[in-house]
């Protein structure tokens, strides 16, 4: 069985590594921001302060029959 020891300096430098590749995970997450040109009907995104894109905004979806219980009954004929 091989035994490796990591050095301190080693140890330092995946530490800083990880830490690095942490920040710019975090930093390349697209967040969301508002467009005053667009308007309200667009939903913006940047990535890493750097790359902006947008897309319309996912409408509500809305029911294909909207009916009032009173609309439901109607009188029968007779």
């Amino acid at each position: 069985m091989i035994l490796f020891r990591l050095s301190l300096k080693a140890l330092a430098i995946t530490f800083a590594a990880a830490a690095v590749a942490g920040a710019v995970l975090l930093a390349a997450r697209p967040q969301p921001i508002e467009s005053t040109v667009l308007g309200a009907a667009w939903e913006c995104t940047q990535t890493a302060f750097i790359l902006t894109s947008c897309a319309p905004r996912a409408q509500q979806a809305i029911p294909a029959v909207e009916t009032s219980r009173k609309e439901a009954l109607r009188p029968t004929r007779g």
